[in-house]
């Protein structure tokens, strides 16, 4: 069985994977976030230290119920950048409005110019999705990934099993 200690850093790998999934479309692939993109990138840079300190919590006998509870934070974490998800994919199928601050530019460093140029340029519409992959949006593919790490995480809250020093 998984220790509590592993199953923390895999949590915090998968959050790192998910943030850094984002980065890269967005550096190297040229999509430039819209803000509800950016919101939703806050409770990965949270979590992944967090869940790190909950690795080295488990790993230090720290006592079973702080590290469920520090794994019960990981679960409100991603519930936090889901329901930021669930809300930006309505906002870009118009099933409700978006923000008002949400107005659209480009959505591409290339349609942009110079990515100094995109610097001083607004960011695109939360409404218009920059892309889609099996016609999910990158705000779905976020809700998919923050459930699978929100079950992860708890799952690390609710189960029985006392973490072993590892």
């Amino acid at each position: 069985m998984i220790t509590n200690r592993n199953l923390a850093l895999l949590i915090g790998f998968g959050m790192a994977l998910a943030v850094g999934t984002a980065l890269g479309f967005q550096h190297i692939g040229g999509y430039i976030p819209c803000m509800l993109c950016l919101e939703q990138r806050t409770a990965y840079y949270a979590g992944v230290p967090f869940m790190i300190g909950t690795a080295i919590a488990a790993s230090h006998g720290t006592r079973p119920r702080l590290v469920k509870a520090l794994f019960g934070i990981g679960v409100l974490l991603m519930i936090w950048t889901m329901g930021l998800g669930i809300y930006h994919a309505g906002v870009e199928w118009a099933w409700w409005t978006g923000p008002d601050d949400c107005a659209g530019a480009s959505s591409t460093v290339s349609e942009a110019g110079s990515l100094l140029d995109s610097l001083s340029q607004r960011p695109p519409s939360c409404g218009q999705a920059a892309g889609r992959f099996l016609g999910i949006s990158f705000a779905g593919w976020n809700v998919l990934a923050a459930a699978m790490l929100a079950l992860l995480c708890l799952y690390g809250a609710l189960r029985r099993q006392p973490d072993a020093k590892a």
